[in-house]
């Protein structure tokens, strides 16, 4: 085989069709558009939608009104009746329930859920939440357990000597059990301030630290002049007299006052003894 000789397969190429040719082509003349008219015409095309000239379908038809309430929780429905019949047929087990008071009959009451009537052909769904009716008349004590109850349906059935029990679905974010809560929920630190705290008293240095730094640098007394202690002396015997005598309580050390400084001597120079 030489490239000459390739060609495609039989029958994945056909000639594209030649209109307006001649009569004996088959599609001279009118090229297959028919005679006269709109469409024989060069551009003459007509939209889809058009509908000859008459009103619109989109015309016709009003605007849609209403809204669709995106909250609306869709429930899968149940009648008494339909529960009381399936009941009497004996389509449901009895047993022990929590909480179930005793029929009339002394039977425990019969346990009715959403899987219970799923299985008897009453609820085709378990995606949805499960809601009882009041439609129909019931004489059977049954335990029945769904997500809603209406007002007739609860008297019947707790007329009847059953019980009513409500699923309650939470309407907030619980954390999950076993795990503790976000730190952003807890109670701040002990150690964070706070603006009602009271301001915490400066914290004195250890004991053992304290001492050893009194024993490094013992407290030096004030010094005084020999001026200074000689008029110190008697205001302290005076205020030790006038203690004896005053008021109780009193001591020599309340009435002695703060020594006055003194004053510089000036320098003196020895004058020449003229005797000599």
């Amino acid at each position: 085989m030489k490239l000459h000789d390739l060609k495609p397969a039989a029958g994945s190429r056909k000639p594209r069709r030649r209109v307006g040719r001649g009569i004996a082509a088959g599609q001279g003349k009118t090229a297959g558009r028919g005679t006269k008219g709109q469409k024989a015409r060069a551009g003459g095309t007509i939209p889809a939608w058009f509908e000859g000239g008459q009103t619109p379908l989109h015309q016709r038809i009003p605007k849609l009104r209403g809204f669709r309430n995106l909250f609306k929780v869709e429930y899968e429905v149940v009648n008494i009746g339909d529960i009381a019949r399936v009941a009497e047929a004996g389509g449901f087990d009895g047993g022990e329930t929590p909480d179930a008071k005793p029929s009339k009959k002394g039977a425990a009451p019969v346990t009715v859920n959403q899987e219970i009537l799923r299985a008897a052909g009453l609820v085709r769904r378990l995606d949805r939440p499960m809601k009882v009716l009041g439609g129909g008349e019931l004489s059977t004590a049954l335990f029945v357990v769904a997500d809603a109850f209406s007002a007739s349906a609860r008297s019947k059935i707790e007329s009847a000597g059953g019980t009513v029990s409500v699923l309650e679905t939470p309407d907030t974010k619980r954390p999950a059990i076993g795990v503790e809560a976000d730190h952003a929920d807890e109670a701040p630190h002990d150690d964070a301030p706070r603006d009602d705290a009271p301001a915490r008293p400066a914290e004195a240095a250890p004991e053992g630290e304290a001492t050893a730094a009194t024993e490094e640098a013992p407290a030096e007394a004030p010094k005084r002049s020999r001026a200074a202690k000689g008029k110190a002396a008697p205001a302290a015997e005076a205020a030790q007299a006038a203690g004896s005598s005053g008021p109780a309580g009193a001591t020599a050390d309340d009435a002695e006052e703060p020594a006055p400084k003194p004053r510089a001597r000036k320098s003196r120079t020895a004058k020449p003894d003229t005797d000599a």
